[in-house]
């Protein structure tokens, strides 16, 4: 395996501080894998709302950001996916350290691993380190995936009946935004229903905890399996922080060392539901 590289974060600085416009809720660090542009499948319109509403020290990319899978079968990129680039690429110029770890659908990228590229490092994995003094492994975890390493035909056809099932997701979305009703993920619900899905997630979980133990530090944090999780396993905490494909979550670090999943889609439901009390209540 290639050597971990330890990152050094800046100061710390103070819990709950806001940007200076003052809307945007800032956190040590964020980690956001799984989001697959060049696909339709890819929530890009609420990623670019996540992007635009909070701000970090540190931002983790944990791979599987593009889709070089479906990109070679077919080209598709929109606008929105572009404006995804132009703001994380904004992030670096400003400032954010922004660190990537390709996964497996981007795995092109991992031939350049110890580059930079317009202030985005690229890092096969990496330790962070918390406010509290706690070691992280972070990586993508597709090197856990039996079906990847053993089988990489089946995990191409697993990956074709994915598509079709987001194809479907995304269906049903666009009925549910007709009639009104918030983000509501079809296959993050058909994935807890059928069994071997649990078992597997529960098995790749135990794996890569496994290997945080055995690297001696206090947890793990990774993406692959689009299914975000906060867990315990003895000494070791495992964390995933999710999609932005079904789920739409992310992984934040806050400023005291507390780690939290964020479910965007519920954050935005929130807040337009907010919005539309004020407006009833002005209206009154």
């Amino acid at each position: 395996m290639n050597a971990i590289t330890t990152l050094p974060l800046p100061p710390l600085q103070r819990p709950g501080r806001l940007s200076p416009r003052g809307s945007r809720r800032h956190y040590r660090a964020i980690w956001i894998s799984d989001i697959h542009l060049g696909t339709r499948g890819c929530n890009a319109h609420m990623l670019i709302d996540f992007l635009d509403s909070v701000d970090s020290d540190v931002l983790y990319l944990v791979g599987d950001i593009v889709d070089g899978w479906q990109l070679r079968k077919k080209v598709y990129w929109p606008t929105a996916h572009n404006d995804v680039v132009w703001r994380v690429m904004k992030r670096a110029r400003r400032g954010t350290r922004v660190i990537y770890i390709p996964g497996n659908h981007d795995e092109l990228f991992r031939q350049f691993t110890g580059l930079s590229f317009g202030g985005v490092e690229v890092r096969r994995k990496f330790i962070h380190e918390t406010a509290d003094g706690r070691k992280l492994l972070v990586l993508h975890g597709d090197e856990f995936d039996g079906i990847m390493l053993a089988h990489r035909w089946l995990a191409v056809v697993g990956d074709a009946a994915y598509t079709m099932l987001m194809t479907l997701n995304r269906r049903v979305n666009q009925v549910r935004r007709w009639m009104k009703l918030p983000y509501w993920s079809l296959s993050k619900v058909a994935k807890h229903k059928v069994k071997n899905a649990v078992a597997f997630i529960s098995r790749f979980e135990e794996l890569v905890a496994h290997e945080a133990g055995r690297r001696r530090v206090d947890g793990v944090v990774c993406g692959h399996i689009h299914t975000a999780e906060i867990r315990q396993f003895g000494d070791i905490t495992y964390y995933n922080d999710g999609d932005w494909v079904e789920g739409c979550t992310a992984l934040v670090e806050h400023h005291d060392g507390r780690m939290e999943i964020l479910h965007w889609a519920d954050e935005m439901a929130a807040r337009k539901a907010a919005e539309d009390a004020a407006r009833i209540e002005l209206a009154a």
